[in-house]
């Protein structure tokens, strides 16, 4: 089981010692690059948890930017005092460096353009070259294909850490154990690290294993997306061995690549991806082949299976207010892959549905797959429902709008868009004497079938809500 490791860094002694001391991590490097007042012995005096001491040079990414021979002197000195693990770089000359059986050498590696082509012949070097002690490198992964490549580095035995850098890499972080590292860093201090709470909600409290199914959301950009702190409150509640994680891409096919690569069990699908999947073999349903998008995915016994829980997460807010949909005029704002499951939805419901884009042509395309009629941009007032199908609204451009405040006028806005929970457009059309409806009602519905259609079981009563509340009131951008 890989332990957390928090990256503390700072500027002044006194915050360092107070970053070691908060930690809720089971280990925390204690970074001295950076540091005004620095003291090494301060920096480990009367810790009650391991520390890996690192001062990593300007040179490989760190803040240090004096001799070489003075931050090889403040390792030592870490060394000399038995602290729990000192990290040097590959590259360093560690000639001179005293040993301690109290401490042990922490072999790093750093690459910030990509994954290198002879990547292996290094790490094999630094095998040799670490004589049985921990070997780590940290590479930039700019997709899921290098994860993949930075997986074939393991080894099966050898005492390593292999983190991918960038967002394409949270998979190295969150599932260690595909890795073989030994422990995974969190904190804020590096390109794609994440949050010690986040990081120990997805871990469990590092109860996640080998045996842990993994489940993913796939698309581009995940950073603002809210379903893994949904999911993975769901597994918790509803005591699923699982883990959910961001797996980053524009590419389909990389993606269901790199899911077979690392055992992904289903995936949770958004932009640009919903449309990708009937080209590359997934198997859909009626419905997702019908709407011509999908939103999850899941590894049957004969392969991926694509479902669109979009419509039942749409609908459900409305079946709950008791809105007959039947002969009303409904606008849908969009042509994605949500547009799509939109429109389709009421169309099946009878609405008189008519589909807005700014490129006419892209509506007409989704007009013509669901029944719908496209209209040209902006779209008249004086609709009965308008729904926002596209992403202009969410947070950290919460100030947009997608249509022009004159245009805003008739019986109810529904806008998908659930960062922030209020968008300017519902406080615009609530102003204008408009029903609202929000896109977190919409977004915990389609998760709770995702949750029901991977595990087969319910999905826990209100843990989704509260953890989509959650996610959206603490980390609004």
């Amino acid at each position: 089981m890989a332990r957390i490791c928090e990256t503390v860094t700072a500027t002044t002694m006194a915050a360092l010692r107070s970053g070691r001391d908060r930690s809720t991590a089971d280990m925390v490097e204690l970074r001295l690059d950076g540091i005004g007042d620095l003291d090494v012995a301060g920096a480990v005096a009367n810790r009650t948890k391991p520390v890996i001491v690192t001062c990593r040079p300007v040179w490989e990414g760190g803040a240090f930017a004096g001799s070489e021979e003075e931050r090889l002197r403040l390792l030592g000195q870490a060394i000399a005092l038995g602290a729990e693990y000192v990290d040097v770089e590959w590259r360093a000359d560690r000639t001179g460096l005293p040993s301690n059986p109290r401490t042990e050498i922490v072999l790093s590696h750093h690459v910030f353009d990509g994954v290198p082509a002879d990547l292996a012949a290094r790490v094999a070097a630094m095998r040799t070259e670490a004589a049985g002690g921990v070997v780590k490198v940290a590479a930039a992964t700019r997709t899921l294909t290098d994860c993949v490549r930075l997986r074939t580095l393991t080894s099966g035995g050898d005492r390593q850490v292999m983190i991918g850098m960038g967002p394409a890499g949270v998979i190295s972080r969150v599932c260690p154990w595909l890795f073989e590292s030994l422990w995974t860093y969190g904190g804020t201090a590096a390109d794609g690290q994440m949050p010690i709470s986040d990081l120990a909600e997805c871990l469990r409290e590092r109860r996640a294993t080998s045996a842990t199914a993994i489940y993913a959301i796939t698309g581009s950009p995940l950073a603002h997306s809210a379903s893994p702190s949904i999911q993975n409150a769901a597994f918790a509640a509803g005591g699923v061995d699982a883990v959910f994680v961001r797996m980053e891409t524009a590419d389909a096919a990389e993606f269901l690549m790199a899911a077979e690569a690392f055992g992904v069990a289903g995936a949770s699908v958004t932009a640009p991806l919903k449309t990708a999947w009937a080209p590359l073999g997934v198997r859909l349903d009626s419905a997702a082949q019908a709407i011509g998008a999908v939103n999850t995915l899941r590894k049957g016994p004969h392969g991926w299976e694509g479902r669109n829980f979009d419509v039942d997460g749409f609908l459900a807010p409305l079946s709950r207010r008791g809105l007959q949909l039947k002969g009303q005029r409904v606008v849908v704002l969009g042509a994605g892959g949500a547009a799509r499951a939109v429109a389709w939805a009421l169309q099946r419901q009878g609405a008189r549905v008519e589909i807005a884009a700014r490129q006419l042509e892209a509506a007409s395309r989704v007009a013509a797959d669901v029944g719908a009629t496209a209209v040209p941009w902006p779209p008249i007032a004086g609709w009965d429902m308008l729904v926002n199908a596209t992403p202009v609204g969410t947070s950290p451009h919460a100030e947009a709008i997608p249509l022009d405040p004159q245009f805003i006028r008739g019986g109810l806005v529904y806008d998908l868009v659930y960062n922030p929970a209020e968008t300017r457009l519902l406080r615009l059309a609530g102003g204008a004497g408009a029903g609202t409806i929000g896109g977190i009602e919409m977004l915990v519905a389609q998760a709770q079938a995702q949750f029901a259609y991977w595990t087969g079981q319910p999905a826990p009563e209100g843990v989704m809500e509260r953890a989509a509340a959650e996610f959206v009131h603490q980390r609004p951008e």
